[in-house]
Protein backbone atom coordinates (compact mmCIF):
# COMPACT_ATOMS: atom_id res chain seq x y z
CA UNK A 1 0.00 0.00 0.00
CA UNK A 2 1.23 3.50 -0.84
CA UNK A 3 0.10 6.95 0.27
CA UNK A 4 -0.24 9.71 -2.36
CA UNK A 5 0.72 13.18 -1.17
CA UNK A 6 -0.56 16.17 -3.17
CA UNK A 7 2.05 18.95 -3.25
CA UNK A 8 1.05 22.56 -3.75
CA UNK A 9 2.09 24.03 -7.15
CA UNK A 10 1.89 27.47 -8.79
CA UNK A 11 -1.47 28.36 -10.31
CA UNK A 12 -1.99 26.85 -13.77
CA UNK A 13 0.47 24.03 -13.39
CA UNK A 14 -0.39 20.39 -12.99
CA UNK A 15 -0.26 19.25 -9.35
CA UNK A 16 2.49 16.84 -8.56
CA UNK A 17 1.91 13.66 -6.60
CA UNK A 18 4.58 12.06 -4.49
CA UNK A 19 4.25 8.40 -3.57
CA UNK A 20 5.32 7.63 -0.01
CA UNK A 21 5.65 3.94 0.75
CA UNK A 22 3.73 2.78 3.81
CA UNK A 23 5.46 0.67 6.43
CA UNK A 24 5.17 -3.03 5.70
CA UNK A 25 2.27 -4.82 7.41
CA UNK A 26 4.80 -7.00 9.22
CA UNK A 27 6.28 -3.91 10.91
CA UNK A 28 2.81 -2.73 11.93
CA UNK A 29 2.11 -6.12 13.49
CA UNK A 30 5.41 -6.09 15.39
CA UNK A 31 4.71 -2.56 16.63
CA UNK A 32 1.25 -3.58 17.85
CA UNK A 33 2.67 -6.65 19.59
CA UNK A 34 5.31 -4.57 21.38
CA UNK A 35 2.67 -2.04 22.48
CA UNK A 36 0.40 -4.79 23.83
CA UNK A 37 3.34 -6.34 25.68
CA UNK A 38 4.23 -2.99 27.25
CA UNK A 39 0.61 -2.50 28.37
CA UNK A 40 0.53 -5.96 29.96
CA UNK A 41 3.81 -5.30 31.73
CA UNK A 42 2.54 -1.97 33.03
CA UNK A 43 -0.64 -3.56 34.37
CA UNK A 44 1.37 -6.33 36.00
CA UNK A 45 3.68 -3.81 37.67
CA UNK A 46 0.71 -1.79 38.97
CA UNK A 47 -0.96 -4.96 40.29
CA UNK A 48 2.20 -6.06 42.09
CA UNK A 49 2.50 -2.57 43.54
CA UNK A 50 -1.05 -2.68 44.92
CA UNK A 51 -0.47 -6.12 46.44
CA UNK A 52 2.78 -4.88 47.97
CA UNK A 53 1.01 -1.88 49.48
CA UNK A 54 -1.71 -4.15 50.91
CA UNK A 55 0.83 -6.55 52.39
CA UNK A 56 2.84 -3.65 53.78
CA UNK A 57 -0.25 -2.14 55.39
CA UNK A 58 -1.17 -5.49 56.95
CA UNK A 59 2.36 -6.07 58.24
CA UNK A 60 2.30 -2.68 59.97
CA UNK A 61 -0.64 -3.74 62.16
CA UNK A 62 0.11 -4.53 65.82
CA UNK A 63 0.09 -7.97 67.43
CA UNK A 64 -1.42 -8.87 70.79
CA UNK A 65 -1.66 -12.00 72.90
CA UNK A 66 -5.04 -13.59 73.45
CA UNK A 67 -4.75 -12.96 77.21
CA UNK A 68 -4.04 -9.26 76.64
CA UNK A 69 -6.93 -8.96 74.20
CA UNK A 70 -9.31 -10.54 76.69
CA UNK A 71 -8.53 -7.79 79.19
CA UNK A 72 -9.83 -5.17 76.75
CA UNK A 73 -13.16 -6.80 75.91
CA UNK A 74 -16.60 -5.68 77.07
CA UNK A 75 -20.11 -7.05 76.58
CA UNK A 76 -21.40 -5.64 73.32
CA UNK A 77 -18.01 -5.47 71.59
CA UNK A 78 -17.96 -6.58 67.96
CA UNK A 79 -15.23 -8.97 66.77
CA UNK A 80 -14.46 -8.99 63.05
CA UNK A 81 -12.45 -11.83 61.50
CA UNK A 82 -11.64 -13.25 58.05
CA UNK A 83 -12.93 -16.75 57.31
CA UNK A 84 -10.89 -18.35 54.47
CA UNK A 85 -13.74 -20.31 52.82
CA UNK A 86 -14.41 -19.21 49.21
CA UNK A 87 -17.93 -17.72 49.64
CA UNK A 88 -16.70 -15.62 52.57
CA UNK A 89 -13.65 -14.47 50.59
CA UNK A 90 -16.06 -13.31 47.88
CA UNK A 91 -18.03 -11.37 50.49
CA UNK A 92 -14.81 -9.57 51.51
CA UNK A 93 -13.69 -8.76 47.95
CA UNK A 94 -17.18 -7.65 46.90
CA UNK A 95 -17.34 -5.22 49.81
CA UNK A 96 -13.74 -4.02 49.34
CA UNK A 97 -12.82 -5.18 52.83
CA UNK A 98 -10.53 -7.69 54.54
CA UNK A 99 -13.29 -8.89 56.90
CA UNK A 100 -16.17 -11.25 56.10
CA UNK A 101 -17.53 -12.38 59.48
CA UNK A 102 -18.52 -10.76 62.78
CA UNK A 103 -19.63 -11.89 66.24
CA UNK A 104 -20.54 -10.08 69.45
CA UNK A 105 -19.29 -10.46 73.04
CA UNK A 106 -22.05 -11.57 75.44
CA UNK A 107 -20.00 -12.60 78.50
CA UNK A 108 -16.59 -11.82 80.02
CA UNK A 109 -17.10 -13.48 83.42
CA UNK A 110 -16.11 -17.07 82.68
CA UNK A 111 -12.79 -18.76 81.87
CA UNK A 112 -12.77 -16.85 78.58
CA UNK A 113 -15.04 -14.32 76.83
CA UNK A 114 -18.09 -15.78 75.07
CA UNK A 115 -19.15 -14.72 71.58
CA UNK A 116 -22.62 -15.01 70.05
CA UNK A 117 -22.71 -15.31 66.28
CA UNK A 118 -24.81 -16.33 63.33
CA UNK A 119 -22.85 -19.03 61.54
CA UNK A 120 -23.40 -22.19 59.51
CA UNK A 121 -25.48 -24.21 60.14
CA UNK A 122 -27.14 -22.38 63.08
CA UNK A 123 -26.42 -19.39 65.33
CA UNK A 124 -24.56 -20.25 68.55
CA UNK A 125 -22.38 -19.12 71.43
CA UNK A 126 -18.74 -20.11 71.85
CA UNK A 127 -15.40 -19.22 73.37
CA UNK A 128 -13.01 -16.56 72.12
CA UNK A 129 -10.18 -18.98 71.33
CA UNK A 130 -12.17 -21.09 68.87
CA UNK A 131 -13.64 -17.96 67.28
CA UNK A 132 -10.22 -16.41 66.68
CA UNK A 133 -8.78 -19.72 65.42
CA UNK A 134 -11.07 -19.48 62.40
CA UNK A 135 -9.56 -16.18 61.25
CA UNK A 136 -7.05 -16.29 58.43
CA UNK A 137 -3.65 -15.16 59.69
CA UNK A 138 -5.04 -14.41 63.16
CA UNK A 139 -6.44 -11.07 62.00
CA UNK A 140 -9.09 -9.47 64.22
CA UNK A 141 -10.67 -6.09 64.78
CA UNK A 142 -12.56 -5.24 67.96
CA UNK A 143 -15.08 -2.41 67.62
CA UNK A 144 -17.22 -0.75 70.28
CA UNK A 145 -20.22 1.57 70.27
CA UNK A 146 -19.26 5.22 70.65
CA UNK A 147 -21.94 5.48 73.32
CA UNK A 148 -21.16 2.85 76.00
CA UNK A 149 -23.90 0.35 76.79
CA UNK A 150 -25.52 0.67 80.20
CA UNK A 151 -25.91 -2.37 82.43
CA UNK A 152 -29.57 -2.58 81.42
CA UNK A 153 -28.71 -2.37 77.73
CA UNK A 154 -26.16 -5.14 78.16
CA UNK A 155 -28.83 -7.30 79.79
CA UNK A 156 -31.23 -6.66 76.87
CA UNK A 157 -28.45 -7.43 74.39
CA UNK A 158 -27.75 -10.79 76.01
CA UNK A 159 -31.47 -11.62 75.92
CA UNK A 160 -31.68 -10.56 72.27
CA UNK A 161 -28.81 -12.87 71.29
CA UNK A 162 -30.24 -15.75 73.31
CA UNK A 163 -33.60 -15.38 71.52
CA UNK A 164 -31.77 -15.87 68.21
CA UNK A 165 -29.82 -19.01 69.15
CA UNK A 166 -30.35 -22.09 66.97
CA UNK A 167 -31.62 -20.11 63.96
CA UNK A 168 -30.51 -21.52 60.60
CA UNK A 169 -27.94 -19.58 58.60
CA UNK A 170 -29.22 -17.65 55.59
CA UNK A 171 -26.93 -18.29 52.60
CA UNK A 172 -29.06 -15.82 50.61
CA UNK A 173 -28.05 -12.89 52.88
CA UNK A 174 -31.62 -11.58 52.95
CA UNK A 175 -32.22 -8.92 55.59
CA UNK A 176 -35.90 -9.86 55.80
CA UNK A 177 -35.79 -13.67 55.75
CA UNK A 178 -36.67 -15.96 58.67
CA UNK A 179 -33.05 -17.05 58.88
CA UNK A 180 -29.96 -15.17 60.02
CA UNK A 181 -26.47 -14.22 58.87
CA UNK A 182 -23.63 -12.72 60.88
CA UNK A 183 -23.88 -9.01 60.11
CA UNK A 184 -27.68 -9.01 60.30
CA UNK A 185 -27.42 -10.79 63.66
CA UNK A 186 -25.22 -8.13 65.31
CA UNK A 187 -27.05 -5.31 63.51
CA UNK A 188 -30.36 -6.41 65.01
CA UNK A 189 -29.24 -7.22 68.55
CA UNK A 190 -27.43 -3.88 68.92
CA UNK A 191 -30.48 -2.03 67.62
CA UNK A 192 -32.75 -3.95 70.00
CA UNK A 193 -30.48 -3.28 72.98
CA UNK A 194 -29.49 0.33 72.32
CA UNK A 195 -31.70 1.71 69.57
CA UNK A 196 -28.57 2.41 67.51
CA UNK A 197 -28.31 1.32 63.87
CA UNK A 198 -24.86 -0.14 63.22
CA UNK A 199 -24.38 -0.95 59.54
CA UNK A 200 -26.34 0.18 56.52
CA UNK A 201 -29.17 -1.73 54.90
CA UNK A 202 -28.67 -1.68 51.12
CA UNK A 203 -29.77 -3.56 48.03
CA UNK A 204 -27.53 -5.87 46.03
CA UNK A 205 -27.83 -3.39 43.15
CA UNK A 206 -26.35 -0.60 45.28
CA UNK A 207 -23.70 -2.87 46.76
CA UNK A 208 -22.46 -4.20 43.41
CA UNK A 209 -22.66 -0.80 41.70
CA UNK A 210 -20.20 0.49 44.30
CA UNK A 211 -17.68 -2.13 43.21
CA UNK A 212 -17.76 -2.65 39.41
CA UNK A 213 -14.84 -5.08 39.70
CA UNK A 214 -16.83 -7.51 41.87
CA UNK A 215 -17.08 -11.07 40.59
CA UNK A 216 -20.69 -11.02 39.44
CA UNK A 217 -20.27 -14.38 37.73
CA UNK A 218 -19.71 -15.95 41.14
CA UNK A 219 -22.83 -14.32 42.57
CA UNK A 220 -24.91 -15.37 39.55
CA UNK A 221 -23.75 -18.93 40.20
CA UNK A 222 -24.45 -18.53 43.94
CA UNK A 223 -28.01 -17.39 43.22
CA UNK A 224 -28.66 -20.05 40.56
CA UNK A 225 -28.35 -17.74 37.57
CA UNK A 226 -30.04 -14.54 38.74
CA UNK A 227 -28.70 -12.01 41.26
CA UNK A 228 -31.57 -10.68 43.45
CA UNK A 229 -30.81 -7.03 42.70
CA UNK A 230 -33.62 -5.57 44.85
CA UNK A 231 -32.88 -7.72 47.90
CA UNK A 232 -31.76 -5.79 51.00
CA UNK A 233 -28.78 -6.92 53.03
CA UNK A 234 -26.23 -5.59 55.52
CA UNK A 235 -22.56 -6.53 55.26
CA UNK A 236 -19.76 -7.06 57.81
CA UNK A 237 -17.83 -4.22 56.13
CA UNK A 238 -20.80 -1.88 56.55
CA UNK A 239 -21.05 -2.75 60.25
CA UNK A 240 -17.29 -2.34 60.78
CA UNK A 241 -17.20 1.01 58.95
CA UNK A 242 -20.24 2.42 60.74
CA UNK A 243 -19.84 5.88 62.24
CA UNK A 244 -21.57 4.53 65.37
CA UNK A 245 -18.56 2.41 66.39
CA UNK A 246 -14.81 2.83 66.80
CA UNK A 247 -11.96 0.33 66.73
CA UNK A 248 -10.53 -0.74 70.07
CA UNK A 249 -7.97 -3.06 68.47
CA UNK A 250 -7.06 -3.90 64.88
CA UNK A 251 -4.26 -6.36 64.26
CA UNK A 252 -3.15 -9.94 64.86
CA UNK A 253 -3.63 -12.23 67.84
CA UNK A 254 -0.56 -14.28 68.67
CA UNK A 255 -0.74 -17.91 69.76
CA UNK A 256 2.84 -18.41 70.94
CA UNK A 257 4.34 -18.04 67.48
CA UNK A 258 4.24 -15.16 64.97
CA UNK A 259 0.94 -15.19 63.07
CA UNK A 260 0.89 -15.77 59.34
CA UNK A 261 0.17 -12.61 57.41
CA UNK A 262 -2.90 -12.34 55.21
Amino acid sequence: MEIKLLLSTPFGQTPRHVRIPSPPSKEITMWGTKLARRCRNTIAILSIGMLTLHASAASDLPSISKAALEQQLQVGDLLFIRVPALPFRKVASTTNSWTNHVGIIVSIDGPEPVIAESTFPVSKRGGLERFLARSEGGRVEVSRLNTPLTAEQQRVLIQATQARMGVFYDTGFDLHSRRQFCSRFVHEVLREASGIEVGEAETFATLLARNPEADQDFWKYWYFGQIPWDRQTVTPASVMNSAQVHAVFDGFVTTGKPPARI
